[in-house]
């Protein structure tokens, strides 16, 4: 099959681009800065905020499957507005169209969430994924939304650059104990992506670790397996911090996870 990985030399990206291409398919990717290194993947630089850039790309590879997993945490144009000349742009062509989202949408209110919840945001981030969201149920009905936590890699992700930050002293701060996540490994991620990506089901989907951790608990299963010394890193609580956003965001997946073969590990496995 012929793959477009929108965002591909991100952590999620390049491990999609990876996975396609020792899969046998053909596959490009963008890039907004600089391109990944996955050899037989086609590079290109696309700003996913300028529509008819967008198009041209998508028109002229003529992919079967775009998967979009391009974002910008401080900017609504790439996450939001991005997301929908994706959308725009794949149904023109025709392809099959999977929307990586985030649960970021999610206040924690409720803690735990499944594919039904409604979203209630409470970060200018949250807001922009839950607007794409929004725009692709309008524009892409057939597509897939799928809704992740925080990505752990083998050593690529931002949190494993700040747990190795925290251990070694070179910055200062603290991983919070009461803000709590599902932690899902890239891999198991990508793997699941793309079976939803190939299959005959649509709408919104959740993605995520089966162990719900602390950034706290989840740094320190990182320091252990890194070889760190896991008593070194600072803790606080983000409610006494008064830093904005949810807390404790459960993503429940056992209504995706029935549908996948890929198993989707909790961190307490896939890091022990």
């Amino acid at each position: 099959m012929r793959f477009l990985i929108v965002g591909g030399s991100g952590l999620l990206g390049g491990e999609l681009a990876r996975q396609c291409s020792t899969g046998g398919h053909d596959v490009a990717a963008t890039y907004l800065s600089r391109s990944g290194g996955t050899e037989g993947v086609a590079w290109s630089p696309l700003d996913v905020r300028r529509r008819e850039d967008v198009g041209a790309l998508i028109a002229a590879w003529r992919p079967e499957v775009v998967i979009n997993a391009a974002y910008r945490q401080t900017d609504w144009a790439t996450t939001a507005t991005g997301a929908a000349h994706v959308a725009l742009a794949a149904t023109a062509a025709g392809a099959r169209l999977v929307q990586v989202s985030s649960d970021a949408v999610f206040s924690g209110a409720a803690i735990h969430y499944d594919e039904t919840c409604v979203p209630d945001p409470i970060t200018p981030y949250g807001a922009a994924k839950a607007a794409a969201e929004t725009a692709v149920n309008a524009i892409a009905p057939t597509a897939v939304t799928a809704r992740t936590s925080l990505i752990i890699g083998d050593g690529g992700s931002p949190h494993e650059a700040l747990v190795h930050a925290l251990a070694t002293g070179r910055v200062r701060g603290a991983l919070f104990t009461d803000d709590v996540r599902c932690p899902v490994h890239v891999v198991d991620l990508a793997a699941a992506l793309l079976e939803l990506a190939v299959s005959d089901h649509h709408g919104i989907h959740h993605v995520a670790g089966a162990d719900a951790v602390s950034r706290y608990e989840l740094g320190r299963l990182l320091a252990r397996r890194d070889g760190l010394d896991a008593d070194r890193l600072p803790s606080a609580r983000r409610a006494d911090a008064g830093v904005p956003g949810p807390t404790d965001v459960r993503l429940e997946c056992g209504l995706t996870q029935r549908r996948l073969r890929t198993r989707l590990r909790g961190a307490r496995e896939f890091l022990r």
